[in-house]
């Protein structure tokens, strides 16, 4: 009987792996077979922890810096992916952050770009270095992490986020579109409010208790559940799934 989410001899890449959704996305990659590059920006004591944890249990990983919202940077990251690695077959565009909650008055041209680039335009970027490769070998899969908010228009003081989340889910259909006769498949996850850095940094605790309130099952998500379903869309178990956007909330958000 096939395991359909084997992923040995299978090459990651995973943005913003160096905490929270990335950090256990890339260790669960691993843990299914793949080898996996862990990109991060700043975090780099974060990155080589994960790389370490992947390691110690016979795994392969590295760390590779880079700032995904900027071309020069994407391109020299996949390069040394496929360096070091081999061809890259998974692509998880993860990286991303609100950076701060600011409403229209307060939100400056200069931070709304900011937030649209390291969420919206580092998907596009990332998903642009592969996809010549992947096409060429007709297989790849490439996962985008977008959020709740991109349906919503997310929690007061997120309008720069949550719209560059929802331009996540437009770019993972019309990707999808493209890609998909060359035998890539292009979908995302959604995740709700999940127990990161992320909530720690943005939501208080008032928000966070308002938050439960509304979510079906009653509590957060842990980073696993989310990266357990990118796992799924990364195999062959999700072989028949295509510009797909998977909502991961607790029942917060029915689609």
């Amino acid at each position: 009987m096939s395991n359909y989410l084997d992923l040995k001899g299978k090459v990651a890449l995973v943005t913003g792996g160096s905490s929270g959704i990335g950090a256990a996305t890339a260790k669960m990659l691993a843990t299914n077979g793949a080898s996996v590059a862990i990109n991060f920006h700043q975090n780099s004591a974060g990155a080589e922890k994960v790389r370490d944890e992947i390691v110690s249990v016979g795994g392969k990983a590295i760390v590779a810096q880079a700032d995904v919202a900027k071309a020069t940077d994407v391109d020299a990251l996949v390069q040394r992916t496929v360096v070091e690695l081999g061809a890259i077959d998974i692509l998880v565009n993860n990286a991303g952050s609100l950076i701060e909650r600011l409403r229209i008055l307060e939100l400056t041209e200069e931070r709304w770009d900011e937030v649209m680039d390291l969420n919206l335009k580092s998907a596009y970027l990332c998903s642009r270095a592969v996809a010549a490769s992947m096409m060429e070998r007709k297989s790849g899969a490439i996962i985008n992490v977008t959020s709740i908010a991109g349906r919503t228009g997310g929690a007061l003081g997120s309008i720069h986020y949550s719209t560059a989340k929802g331009g996540v889910i437009t770019l993972t259909k019309g990707l999808a579109k493209e890609l998909a006769p060359f035998g890539i498949r292009v979908n995302a996850v959604s995740p709700g409010v999940i127990d990161t850095h992320y909530h720690e940094q943005f939501s208080t605790p008032e928000m966070m208790k308002g938050y439960v309130a509304g979510i079906p099952l009653g509590r957060v998500g842990t980073p696993e559940e989310v990266a357990s379903v990118i796992c799924f869309l990364a195999s062959n178990a999700s072989g028949y799934l295509a510009g797909e956007t998977i909502e991961i909330n607790g029942g917060m958000f029915m689609d």
